[in-house]
């Protein structure tokens, strides 16, 4: 469903219970202004994005698909503040399937921005991961300098740390491979 007319809706039903008190129906009224309410909170927070968040949380990836699969355009169903979050939990269902193609999502989701700079740094740090996968040293490096940056209360701190540690990993492995003893 479109955001304006989940606004329109939120109105309606918003006015209606301003009617009905009016009226004298203060109990009805009261709990038909909250329903409106709680519509118009749809106009700012998708309820399929939150049902999705909840489901990533309790790693259940294919229930968290399903829910952002519901959204179907999301230039029209989501607030213009959702849309790098949307771009971000995409990203992060890809993944864990087929990582290299989660890049663009986390590009998007950083091109189109987020309120939040953990969720800038969890998409960067993300982004550095693939790097790593594809053996892009210097622009992985790049990323993790950049999500240690972004996150401010050190929620990811451990994390980046991990991703330094496999950095080094990848630096002994290359050296180890490039070796050809002479005979």
């Amino acid at each position: 469903m479109s955001n304006i007319v989940r606004l329109v809706i939120a109105c309606v039903i918003m006015g209606a219970g301003v009617t009905l008190c009016a009226f004298g129906f203060w109990g009805w009224g009261i709990t038909v202004f909250l329903l409106g309410g709680m519509t118009l909170l749809t106009f700012f927070f998708n309820e399929n994005m939150i049902i999705a968040q909840f489901y990533l949380r309790k790693e259940n990836t294919d229930k968290a698909g399903q829910f952002l699969n519901r959204i179907k355009n999301y230039e029209k169903e989501l607030n213009k503040n959702q849309w790098g979050y949307y771009n971000m939990l995409i990203g992060l269902i890809e993944s864990r399937t087929a990582p290299l193609k989660a890049e663009k999502y986390f590009k998007k989701a950083l091109q189109l921005g987020m309120s939040m700079s953990h969720n800038n740094a969890l998409a960067k740090l993300s982004l550095a991961g693939i790097s790593m996968a594809k053996r892009n040293k210097r622009e992985a490096e790049m990323y993790i300098k950049d999500a240690a940056k972004d996150d401010k209360n050190k929620l990811l701190a451990d994390q980046i740390k991990m991703m330094k540690a496999q950095m080094a990993q990848m630096d002994k492995q290359q050296v180890v491979r490039n070796y050809r003893p002479k005979f």
